[in-house]
């Protein structure tokens, strides 16, 4: 990317990669706004490859699947490389539809990818399967060498889950906890939720802590809150009675005025 910028003036390029900086830092945790600063750096340096692949990312993240798909087109022109294969087919899915992602995938670029491109690919194909209804074919499709390996990659717990997924969306519950605990021994880095999925089928269920201390003290105030009325209305019952005999004694005092008057 930085061999990229070099062909922009010093100043061009230093401000296209602060924004390119801040697509990478924000894209996971505000999707938003890191498409914000995609769009300060396409505006200003379109004809960068590396600033049309952030930006289609940044699409890609926000779900403007369309916008992404041609941001990845335009990246794929200027280089040649067919890296960015399997994310344009899923793309494709993301605009529903699911038979050119699967088109692709039976595309000569397939074969140019590397290892870990081919598992991508082989993902989204197996995600189109499962879009278009066909659970038996997006099983067989995960079925795989890589998924069999022992070896441990970047893309090994994200190719057991999917697969995990596909077994229980299939009804075949105990297979699919097997791979759902074979997902969360490979994944190291927390990049799926594969824990999760275990405890709900073990019948595990957790409670935010927060929550219930929130819970606690709602409860807590509406006791305090019942004996406040509870005290309130034992002082309007006081006053009421304070009232009453106020009321007997002055009329004790009228009737005894006159009496005394009439003696």
């Amino acid at each position: 990317m930085r061999q990229e910028l070099l062909s922009l003036p010093k100043t061009l390029a230093e401000d296209v990669a602060r924004n390119l900086v801040m697509v990478a830092r924000l894209i996971d945790e505000d999707a938003e706004q890191a498409y914000a600063y995609s769009r300060i750096a396409l505006r200003l340096a379109s004809r960068v490859a590396a600033v049309r692949e952030a930006a289609g990312f940044a699409a890609y993240a926000t779900q403007k699947y369309s916008e992404a798909l041609a941001e990845f087109r335009a990246a794929r022109r200027m280089t040649g490389s067919v890296e960015l294969w399997p994310v344009m087919a899923d793309c494709e899915r993301g605009m529903g539809r699911p038979e050119r992602a699967l088109a692709m995938a039976g595309e000569p670029e397939v074969q140019k990818l590397d290892k870990a491109g081919q598992v991508e690919m082989r993902l989204v194909a197996a995600g189109a399967r499962r879009d278009m209804g066909q659970l038996d074919a997006a099983i067989v499709t995960l079925q795989s060498p890589e998924l069999a390996s022992h070896s441990v990659q970047s893309w090994t717990a994200r190719l057991r889950y999917a697969y995990a997924d596909a077994l229980l969306a299939a009804g075949r519950e105990p297979e699919a906890r097997e791979w759902f605990a074979k997902a969360l021994e490979a994944d190291k880095d927390g990049s799926t939720d594969a824990s999760d999925r275990l405890a709900e089928l073990d019948g595990v269920e957790f409670v935010d802590a927060e929550d219930e201390h929130v819970e606690d003290e709602h409860v807590e105030d509406e006791h305090v809150g019942d004996e406040r009325v509870a005290d309130a209305e034992d002082a309007e019952d006081a006053v009421v009675a304070d009232a009453a005999a106020a009321g007997d004694s002055a009329a004790g005092e009228v009737v005894d005025g006159p009496a005394d008057e009439r003696s």
